[in-house]
């Protein structure tokens, strides 16, 4: 394999990971918001959420073995899993490997589930919040097509797809009127929401 070709892999790898990645914390989102609509079952959400979360998976992968046989970054094994021991931007580098890290952790607790129990899997699963933000400075601090406006639009589509989804979710659940939020969000509507007036009315009667 070419120079050239490691690292236009590696580079394509790393964008393509990271919009994977953005979009798995959506999901995660969404996923803990409940949220679901009458043509989008919850459960879609969910297993869409896991396989996206597995194609993540790959790409990273692929990035990370791709940087290691590039002879320009020159990243090595070591460096690829120990942060900041990177020869090649090692501040930039190093937060990609945390990321990485953090990454793991939370893949193999969700692995570990059923032994581990659910309080500590989320506990470990609130990891991929703070990888995600470093896994962004990594790939803006240590890319070579920063300067390029299609990498700009990129950079601007997955935080801003996560920042609103984040702004959603404390919307919908501290908000004055959480409740009626949350159900607008999940587009109960239909009968759901006749039911949930007809009781509230019903109420004072009892």
């Amino acid at each position: 394999m070419s120079t050239q070709l490691l690292w236009f892999a590696t580079r394509g790898s790393g964008i393509v990971s990271m919009v994977l990645f953005s979009l798995v914390v959506v999901l995660g989102i969404l996923t803990t918001m409940r949220w679901q609509s009458a043509g989008w079952p919850r459960f879609l959400t969910a297993e869409l959420h896991r396989t996206i979360s597995l194609l993540s998976v790959a790409f990273i992968v692929a990035h990370i073995v791709t940087s290691i046989l590039d002879p320009f970054a020159k990243l090595g094994i070591e460096a690829a899993v120990i942060p900041f021991a990177s020869s090649y931007r090692p501040l930039w580098v190093g937060l990609g490997v945390l990321s990485m890290d953090l990454g793991i952790a939370v893949l193999v607790t969700s692995l570990l589930k059923a032994r581990i129990g659910q309080r500590a899997w989320r506990l470990v699963h609130w990891l991929a919040y703070a990888s995600w933000p470093l896994a962004i400075l990594h790939t803006i601090g240590s890319g070579s097509d920063n300067g390029a406006a299609w990498m700009f639009a990129i950079d601007v589509a997955c935080i801003g797809s996560v920042c609103l989804a984040l702004i959603w979710r404390i919307l919908a659940s501290r908000g004055p009127n959480a409740g009626a939020l949350e159900e607008i969000a999940t587009g109960a509507g239909g009968m759901n929401g006749v039911r949930g007036v007809t009781g509230a009315r019903r109420a004072p009667g009892r």
